[in-house]
């Protein structure tokens, strides 16, 4: 693997249970949910620049961080794309 090849650090899922859930699983109507298309769509065509930004820096309702003090932006990025992935199946 290059050097300068940055990655996460931390399991998305793990991530997303320990902090992204309380508000990314339906108690915030404006937090889009894990698999929404339809919400996850508009929001991933702005960038993931952008939403790393929005995440790190607060956006409307998301606290700055997202109340994830140990996060990376690579952390950020992976948890992104496995919210925004299609829930699997039964």
């Amino acid at each position: 693997m290059p050097l300068y090849s940055a990655q996460a650090t931390q399991d998305p899922e793990a991530v997303y249970n320990r902090v992204c859930g309380a508000c990314h699983s339906g108690q915030l109507p404006m937090a889009p949910e894990r698999g929404d298309q339809e919400a996850w769509t508009p929001r991933l065509a702005k960038g993931m620049g952008t939403l790393v930004q929005h995440v790190t820096q607060g956006f409307k309702a998301m606290p700055p961080r997202g109340l994830c003090m140990d996060c990376s932006a690579e952390d950020y990025q992976a948890i992104i794309l496995w919210m925004s992935a299609s829930k699997p199946g039964p």
